[in-house]
Formats: structure tokens, C-alpha cells, sequence
């Protein structure tokens, strides 16, 4: 388990901003400040990086960072061609940890429409620091779409829906959900989870 994904993330995203490089944290880490907490291993970030943008990224990296060349490049390309999000890790080496970073492909409307609507993520009292997050509702459609596509087994993630869903409630963009719902064709897991959660 990551020890701290907060904190690696805010480390990541201290080589990210001053960079230009768009980014928010998704998976478990999203879900678990919008909804109900949990372990994870993984630590998920989008980003939205040109391919000009790779030396940069490679050379920020500090020491205590590894980063292979050759992965980031491949999943700048991969992600023009192909219309799944292609990845790179980097790996925290004091700490063993490791991060995957998505390469986010702007051909995606749902990828264009979750990146302007990332919400930041106060990481500590009287700061105005944090980190980007999915918002509440792009979270749960892409937990959602990620739950189909994998045979709608990953009940860990089904769980994670109903813990945002749970915990959001009313605030949720009910309109926003039905109509990307109806779009990534979730619409019906979407309904059941509403239901499930005594919102529908």
C-alpha cells in the first residue's frame, strides 16, 4: 500500500505545474476524498502533456525519481493513435512507491470535459496548496465505465461509486451523470447505483 498518496502526489505536482503540464489524481485516491476512504496501491494521475513537453517532464525529475524515456515518449504517441488512455509509471525510489501517469488524449470529449472540471483538493488546513481531483460525478461515471468494461467483477470499484455517490448526495450534478451516463453508455449501471444508494 502507498504510505502516502497525498503527499507523493502533491510531490509530483510540484514538478508538474511549474511545467504547464495539466494534471488531476484519479482512481482510489479521487474516490476516497469524495467518498468513503480506503488503501490503495495505486496512485492515478491525467495528464495533459504535448510531446515538447517530455524532455522537460524527464529532466524535472529529480533524482529521487526514476522516469524511463523511452515510456514517456510511447505513451505521448500511443494516445494520438489509440482511443484508450495510454501510461508511463514513475517510481518514488525512497519509498518504492509508484505512480502511473495517464496520457490524456484531447480527441476524448469525456477526457476534455473531466479535465475542465477538475476540482482542487485542499491537502492541509490554512493552505491554499492541494492537488487536482476528479469532480464527484466524473469519478463516479469513470469508476463506472471502468467497472463495465472489465466484466463488472472489480467489486472494490463498485463500492467506491457507492461511497461517492453516498457521500455526495444531493450536490451531484444529477443532469451532468444522466446525459455523460447516456454517453459512455453506463446509464443502467448509473440508475442501479442511484437506487442502491437511496437516491433514485
Amino acid at each position: 500500500m502507498i504510505q502516502n498518496p497525498i503527499w507523493l502526489a502533491r510531490k509530483i505536482a510540484d514538478i508538474l505545474e511549474p511545467l504547464g503540464i495539466s494534471y488531476l489524481v484519479g482512481g482510489s485516491v479521487a474516490s476516497s476524498l469524495l467518498g468513503e476512504n480506503r488503501a490503495t496501491k495505486n496512485l492515478d494521475l491525467i495528464i495533459n502533456i504535448l510531446p515538447q513537453q517530455a524532455p522537460q517532464l524527464i529532466c524535472a525529475m529529480p533524482d529521487e525519481f526514476y522516469i524511463s524515456e523511452s515510456a514517456v515518449f510511447e505513451a505521448i504517441f500511443r494516445s494520438k493513435s489509440l482511443p484508450r488512455k495510454s501510461s508511463f509509471n514513475v517510481i518514488y525510489l525512497p519509498a518504492i512507491e509508484k505512480a502511473q501517469l495517464f496520457v490524456m488524449s484531447n480527441d476524448a470529449p469525456f477526457s476534455v470535459s473531466v479535465m475542465n472540471r477538475r476540482q482542487l483538493h485542499v491537502t492541509s488546513a490554512g493552505s491554499e496548496r492541494g492537488i487536482y481531483i476528479y469532480s464527484a460525478e466524473d469519478i463516479i461515471l469513470q469508476k463506472l465505465c471502468f467497472y463495465k468494461q472489465n466484466g463488472a467483477v472489480f467489486k472494490r470499484q463498485w463500492k467506491d461509486v457507492l461511497g461517492v455517490v453516498k457521500v455526495q448526495g444531493d450536490r451531484l450534478n444529477f443532469h451532468y451523470l444522466n446525459e455523460w451516463g447516456e454517453c459512455l453508455e453506463v446509464v443502467d449501471l448509473l440508475a442501479q447505483a442511484l437506487q442502491q444508494s437511496g437516491l433514485e
